[in-house]
C-alpha cells in the first residue's frame, strides 16, 4: 500500500505497554509524532517526540493536541483497571474538526462508548485493533522467578495465541499511514500456539536457568487476585479468560504479516529480549 512520508500523528496512551510500541514504529517509519500524556516530563518517549499534555477523561485538553494531525491512536479507558472512556462522540467531534483521516483504536476486551462511536463514524478511515493475550502480560511473574525461580498460575494447560506488543504498534503504525486499512477490524495474534508451561520453558532457555511452574487451583487464584486488591469484575474475566480461553484467543491468525509484511514476533524473541528482566536477582 501507498504510504505518505512524514506524516504528524497523535498518540494516546503513549507511555502504556501498546502506546510505547506504536510510538517506536511511527518514529521508525519516519513520521512526526506527538504523545498525549498527563505529564510530558515523566513520559520518558525517546528523542524527537513531541510530548503533549493532555488527558482523554476531558477531551477539550485534547484540541492544541490534534491541531496538525492526519492519524490519531486511540485507547478506549481512561483510569484504573480499565476504566471505559465515556468521552468518545466528544473526542471524535474534536478530531473531526481537526481534520484527522485516519485513527486506529485498542479494543479494550468490551464495549466501549468510543469504539461504538467510531465504527459508527463515516468521515475517518478507522481501524479497530484487537490483539489477544499480550506476552508482555509475562511480565508479572518476574518478581516470582527472580526471587524463588518459580511461576505459579492457575489453568497452566490453556492455550494462547499471545502476541508481541510490537506487532501490535507495527499493525497500528500502518493503518495510521497506509491507506487500504480503513474499515476494518484486525485480530492480531502471535505465530503459536503456547501453554503456559511452554512460555515457563521459553523463559527459562533465554535466562539459562530452570524455572519451576507450580499450578494453582483456581480458588487460590482468586485468593491471591482478591489480595492484590483487585477488582471482582476483573477477577471474573481472568477465571474466564484463563479457565475457558474464547476461540479467538486460542486462534493463530495471520494479520501481522498480511499487514507488516513480516512475519510475528515468538515468544521465544520476546523471552529473549527480555532475559534480563528474569535473572536471577535482578531487581523488579
Amino acid at each position: 500500500m501507498t504510504q505518505n512520508k512524514n506524516q504528524k500523528i497523535l498518540v494516546t496512551g503513549a507511555t502504556g505497554t501498546v502506546g510505547r510500541q506504536v510510538v517506536a514504529e511511527l518514529l521508525d517509519r519516519g513520521h512526526q509524532v506527538r504523545a498525549l500524556t498527563r505529564d510530558p516530563s515523566k513520559a520518558g518517549l525517546p528523542a524527537g517526540v513531541e510530548a503533549v499534555r493532555g488527558d482523554l477523561t476531558d477531551p477539550d485538553s485534547l484540541v492544541p493536541a490534534l491541531e496538525g494531525v492526519t492519524g490519531l491512536h486511540l485507547i478506549t479507558f481512561g483510569g484504573a483497571y480499565f476504566a471505559p472512556l465515556e468521552t468518545g462522540p466528544r473526542i471524535l467531534e474534536l478530531a473531526r474538526a481537526a481534520g484527522v483521516r485516519r485513527i486506529t483504536v485498542l479494543h479494550g476486551g468490551g464495549p466501549s462508548l468510543l469504539e461504538d462511536a467510531v465504527r459508527a463514524g463515516d468521515r475517518f478511515d478507522w481501524t479497530v485493533l484487537m490483539p489477544v493475550e499480550f506476552m508482555s502480560n509475562a511480565l508479572e511473574w518476574a518478581p516470582g522467578v527472580t526471587a524463588a525461580d518459580e511461576v505459579r498460575e492457575p489453568f497452566t494447560g490453556r492455550l494462547s495465541a499471545m502476541v508481541h506488543e510490537g506487532d501490535i504498534g507495527a499493525v497500528a503504525a500502518v493503518a495510521l499511514t497506509e491507506e487500504g486499512h480503513g474499515g476494518r477490524e484486525y485480530v492480531i495474534t502471535g505465530p503459536e500456539l503456547l501453554t503456559v508451561g511452554d512460555k515457563v520453558a521459553a523463559l527459562a532457555a533465554a535466562r539459562g536457568r530452570e524455572i519451576a511452574l507450580v499450578e494453582l487451583t483456581e480458588e487460590e487464584a482468586v485468593e491471591r487476585w482478591r489480595a492484590s486488591g483487585m477488582p471482582e469484575d476483573v477477577i471474573g474475566f481472568l477465571r474466564v479468560a484463563y479457565g475457558d480461553t474464547p476461540e479467538v484467543g486460542r486462534t493463530v491468525v495471520g494479520t501481522v504479516e498480511q499487514v507488516t509484511g513480516r512475519p510475528a514476533r515468538t515468544f521465544a524473541q520476546w523471552a529473549a529480549e527480555h532475559a534480563g528482566t528474569f535473572a536471577a536477582g535482578a531487581a523488579v
